[in-house]
Parts: C-alpha cells; sequence; structure tokens
C-alpha cells in the first residue's frame, strides 16, 4: 500500500521539489499552498505524514499544526516541519504543537527522504 504524504508550502516551487523528490521514492503526493487549504484536503482524506512550511500567508504552520492536532482523526498523524526557520525558539514552539522533527530549508532531497522514511517507513 502506497504511504500518502501532504505538503503544505506557500512557494509552488517548493511544493512542485517536495513532491518529486517524494513521489520519486514510491510516496502518493498530495499538496496545499496554506494551511487552511490543508485542513479543507484533511477533512476528505487521511495522510501517512504531513509536512508543512512554517511562514505561510492565511494561516501559518504552527497554527495549522495545532488545528491538525484538535482533529481526533489526525492527532496521530506526524508532521514534519519544513522552513527557513532555525532558531531553537521557533523549533521548540514547533515541537510543543506537535511537529515530529525540524528539517531547514534549502535541504538535500536524500535528507529529506532520509527522515521521511524513518518517520513512515515502507
Amino acid at each position: 500500500m502506497t504511504k500518502k504524504i501532504l505538503v503544505v508550502d506557500d512557494a509552488v516551487t517548493m511544493r512542485r521539489l517536495v513532491t518529486a523528490t517524494l513521489k520519486s521514492a514510491g510516496f502518493e503526493v498530495v499538496d496545499a499552498a496554506n494551511g487552511k487549504e490543508a485542513l479543507m484536503k484533511l477533512e476528505k482524506d487521511r495522510f501517512n505524514l504531513i509536512i508543512t512550511d512554517l511562514n505561510m500567508p492565511i494561516m501559518d504552520g504552527i497554527t495549522f499544526i495545532k488545528e491538525v492536532k484538535k482533529n481526533p482523526r489526525h492527532k496521530f498523524t506526524p508532521i514534519v516541519m519544513l522552513t527557513t526557520e532555525s532558531g531553537a525558539d521557533k523549533k521548540d514552539e514547533g515541537r510543543k504543537a506537535g511537529a515530529k522533527a525540524w528539517i531547514v530549508k534549502p535541504f538535500k532531497p536524500n535528507d529529506l527522504l532520509g527522515v521521511v522514511k524513518k518517520i513512515v517507513p515502507f
């Protein structure tokens, strides 16, 4: 069974890069441009993993994570932050909200896949 990942980022090029990286490893990928759009997609489907940016319009990554974790259906879905932010305070805020891992942009595709495969093994 193919593992399904939701990628949330306001930058089209970043969504395409992450999607291509994940698809090359055999994952099914759905994307969203912001947290609000991602929540709508979560109403319709289940995912094995969510990868989200921090800084986005409409709904930022931390708020998005908190909203996901409120929903019993998605409460235990692992979430990875993929962002340019690398400060300890932001990482701590993300972890408290429910992020399982933190990857700093720019990233190497193999590094991203390494983290993803640890969280969502085939």
